[in-house]
């Protein structure tokens, strides 16, 4: 039991570490465009990303598939450049285009259980059972996830309902703002994925 909440603790703490913020943009960005008001869709929204996530977290650490971790790399930042961009473009409310946005939340999901592979994959070595550390990291992903959303929709309702800020505004401003710190780190971590 003691592994378990080790393991935990290790998966909030590296979702919500901002030496690796790219993975706190892409839920960001994933859920800027709603408020509190919305908590359902943004549910199940995150959920379709974990799922991704998931999936593809546990076939890497158990070794069933394997992808170059430099174009991962690259591709986490791309999913979040896409998604800012979807958000910038689209001046339509979040909940008319949520069933389009769990497909993409989902398939992205899967890019960045790729990327929290290689972290657990450091930490468990050579430990031949791993089920059960696998659970207890994802868990804790999850538990730092839901922080961060928490975070982000409770400032998006206040803004949006006490300052008086238009939804799109709000939206627009962090979405640009994500696009073009995603597209640096898309930028810097293209030579390493398709130069070397």
């Amino acid at each position: 039991m003691d592994d378990f909440w080790l393991y935990f603790q290790l998966g909030w703490q590296h979702i919500l570490d901002w030496q690796g913020y790219d993975h706190i943009l892409f839920v960001m960005v994933l859920c800027i465009s709603y408020a509190l008001t919305d908590w359902k869709k943004v549910l199940v929204l995150v959920t379709a990303f974990t799922i991704g996530h998931s999936i593809t977290l546990a076939l890497s650490v158990l070794k069933f598939i394997s992808l170059n971790s430099a174009i991962i790399e690259f591709l986490i930042p791309v999913t979040i450049l896409s998604t800012a961009f979807h958000n910038i473009l689209n001046k339509k409310s979040a909940g008319k285009r949520t069933k389009a946005r769990y497909f993409l939340a989902l398939g992205f999901g899967l890019i960045h259980g790729m990327g929290f592979s290689n972290y657990l994959k450091s930490l468990l070595g050579k430990n031949t059972s791993i089920i059960q550390e696998l659970l207890a990291f994802n868990l804790g992903l999850e538990a730092g996830q839901v922080i961060i959303v928490l975070g982000i929709l409770g400032l998006s309702s206040l803004l949006i309902n006490f300052v008086k800020i238009k939804r799109y505004d709000w939206n627009f401003f962090i979405s640009s703002a994500i696009f073009g710190i995603s597209f640096v780190m898309a930028a810097e971590r293209f030579s390493a994925a398709f130069l070397n």
